[in-house]
């Protein structure tokens, strides 16, 4: 009986510690277990709840696209720009398939439908301008109408660092984004300081013709002339800024009067006006054309000017010091050419590649 007895409770003790370990076991899964959220600030300072892993996503423009497309193509679920065939020539075939899905760059829309059936994590606000209010607001609505939250990143190009730091981290590719943001700083600095002490005198006058008929463009100080400002070329554009997407009207009485050394123009297959600026009466007794210097802005993917002004303007920054400015501005071209597109758009070119690009923008290469 007491050996039945004592079998009884070594049982029941052995039971009980049996159970504590189970509930001790399932309580330190629960703690160990990690969160499906995180919360974060972004740029315009607003608290985001966001997943913890971030798989898919998108952005309201291409800045913000092409930004993301650098950084990790895999994560990306459409194109808010619509490819040509060109530009498809100097992207991965593996991405070709992915869908336009549109953007809010010139009043443009994001096709919400399709965009909620790709189902992206999160998506990007990068803008070029200042952040403001509207900024915030904008964000919101988005927001708010998709119920997938909008994370906004400062896109001027002064903190492109601090974007690619932001974004990488949030998209797991810490490494990555470091590599690219160390290119556009070190990019950055080797061009404004070799071109910034350059005396007024003897800075090129520039004009940069927009559109089919050359007649619209951007004034010093603008996002979409930055690039011009910092190679320190002497904008002849003395016009009005309109803000957002630009472009202001010119008349050809105004561009005879401030009579440009260069004009920067796009490709007539861009729905530019360089074709027209060298054949037309109208433009010929402006220096630039009588000088043969009407150069065609690299295009593909992405214009090296402006237009996504994004992160593509870091390769135009070298094209045009040393366009303008051969003498100050020493760099092999086609390396860099091939160096930029390998790191950014993740295709390898080669030479001959490199110099179809730069065939028409005033670039003398070997």
């Amino acid at each position: 009986m007491i050996k039945t007895r004592n079998f009884a409770i070594a049982f029941l003790l052995l039971l009980s510690v049996m159970l504590c370990i189970l509930f001790a076991g399932c309580g330190d899964k629960g703690v160990s277990q990690q969160s499906t959220t995180q919360t974060i600030t972004d740029h315009a300072g607003r608290a985001l709840t966001i997943p913890a892993q971030i798989n898919k996503c998108y952005y309201t423009s291409p800045l913000g696209m092409i930004m993301i497309y650098s950084l990790a193509p895999d994560q990306m679920v459409g194109w808010s720009m619509q490819l040509t065939d060109k530009e498809k020539k100097y992207i991965p075939e593996k991405y070709h398939s992915l869908p336009f899905l549109g953007g809010l760059q010139m009043n443009g829309k994001i096709n919400t439908e399709e965009l909620l059936k790709a189902k992206p994590d999160v998506i990007f606000s990068v803008g070029p301008d200042a952040l403001t209010d509207t900024t915030k607001s904008d964000a919101d609505k988005l927001q708010a109408q998709l119920n997938i939250p909008v994370i906004v990143v400062d896109g001027d190009i002064k903190s492109t660092e601090k974007a690619y730091t932001f974004i990488g981290q949030l998209l797991g590719v810490g490494d990555k984004a470091e590599e690219l943001a160390a290119y556009c700083t070190k990019t950055m600095t080797e061009v404004t300081e070799a071109t910034q002490a350059i005396p007024a005198e003897k800075r090129v006058k520039v004009y940069y013709a927009e559109g089919p008929e050359g007649l619209a463009t951007e004034p010093k100080g603008g996002s979409h002339a930055l690039v011009l400002d910092l190679v320190n070329g002497n904008n002849v554009a003395q016009v009005e800024a309109k803000g957002g997407s630009g472009m202001s009207s010119v008349s050809m009485e105004q561009v005879l009067k401030w009579n440009p050394d260069v004009i920067l123009t796009w490709g007539t297959d861009a729905g530019g006006a360089y074709d027209l600026i060298r054949t037309s009466q109208n433009w010929a007794n402006i220096n630039a054309v009588k000088n043969n210097k009407v150069y065609e802005i690299p295009n593909y993917p992405f214009n090296w000017f402006d237009r996504p002004p994004s992160v593509n303007r870091f390769l135009g920054l070298k094209w045009l010091a040393a366009t303008l400015y051969p003498d100050t501005y020493k760099v092999d071209m086609i390396s860099e050419v091939k160096n930029f597109y390998s790191l950014f758009y993740h295709i390898d070119l080669s030479d001959a590649d490199a110099r179809e690009l730069l065939k028409n923008s005033g670039l003398k290469v070997n």
